[in-house]
């Protein structure tokens, strides 16, 4: 039995032959049948709702159906869904249709045969769109199990540094450290403030390519012992341990923030500069009792004030 919601789309400049196809899509029990008479008016009807069946005429004006195919599959890729896509065709001759199945065309009616072949291809799409849709789910599955796996790591899988989870642990041991040996404790925030600017610009290949860039520069800068990690892809987070609360001040870190600023960074794409701001919450002992999130908290309101200055941001607990 067909599936009567299975959605699908028509896409044929000829009235005539749209209204046949309509009737036998009709008379066989489908329900979910849109018509567009272009190439650009489909692809709009796309973007509106994603069809689970294409069907549409090989030679059309402006786009014909195998650049139509090429657009609908980047569609595809950016929705995470699969259009089972049908051409009608005239053409005949292993060398063209090979062509099409290389270029992502699922299935092929003959105009000659139309009556005959159009339901039967039609109704063994709908079982592939059935086999089709659950592997993208399950796919789907997978990919949330993995990442709720990440989520229990430590480690950035993009620079080989820590990721948040690990940041917080680290700041709740550097805190009980100095409630039981004293010393101070310092949490800096490293704010690239075109990043999404620069990404949006080259992309994400680029993109990957300076995060890379970036922590290998910091991890030059930052002392061996230093806990540095990456939080996202816009900022970084440094906890470093000190013997004296005065020496959690701009001037500590300094050469830091010139290493990111003044320095351009090389890519595929050149030299890049970047902005960065840099803003740091330091405390000893007396500016116990508190907690990781408390420090996080302060140091994301103080990087605006670093971002505005193209200094760093200094901040000492407990705020007298």
């Amino acid at each position: 039995m067909p599936n009567p919601h299975l959605s699908i789309l028509v896409v044929d400049d000829a009235k005539f032959s749209s209204a046949m196809i309509g009737r036998a899509l009709s008379q066989a029990g489908y329900q979910d049948v849109r018509f567009a008479s272009s190439a650009s008016e489909a692809l709009q009807l796309l973007e509106q709702r994603p069809a689970s069946v294409l069907l549409a005429d090989w030679l059309m004006p402006e786009i014909d159906g195998l650049e139509l195919t090429a657009r609908v599959r980047q569609l595809d890729e950016t929705a995470d869904h699969y259009t089972y896509i049908i051409l009608l065709t005239g053409k005949e001759g292993e060398n063209v249709l090979g062509e099409a199945f290389d270029r992502g065309v699922d299935d092929f009616i003959s105009k000659a045969a139309m009556n005959e072949q159009l339901v039967p291809r039609v109704y063994a799409a709908d079982r592939l769109c059935n086999t089709l849709q659950r592997l993208l789910h399950e796919n789907r599955m997978l990919t949330q199990n993995i990442a709720s796996l990440e989520r229990r790591n430590l480690v950035d899988p993009l620079t080989g540094l820590g990721n948040p989870r690990y940041l917080r642990q680290k700041l709740t041991d550097s805190l009980r450290q100095i409630e039981s040996r004293g010393g101070a404790v310092c949490y800096l925030l490293i704010g690239l403030q075109d990043a999404g600017q620069l990404r949006h610009q080259y992309g994400d290949r680029f993109f990957n390519e300076l995060l890379h860039g970036v922590a290998r520069r910091l991890q030059q800068l930052v002392r061996p012992l230093d806990v540095l990690t990456r939080l996202d892809d816009n900022h970084f987070g440094l906890i470093t341990l000190l013997d004296d609360l005065h020496e959690c001040s701009p001037s500590s870190f300094k050469r830091l923030h010139e290493g990111l600023n003044y320095k351009a960074f090389k890519t595929s794409e050149g030299f890049i500069t970047l902005k960065a701001g840099i803003s740091l919450v330091g405390l000893d002992a007396k500016a116990l009792p508190t907690d990781p999130e408390q420090l996080i908290q302060h140091a994301q309101n103080l990087l605006p004030e670093s971002y505005a200055s193209g200094r760093v941001a200094a901040m000492r607990l407990p705020l007298s």
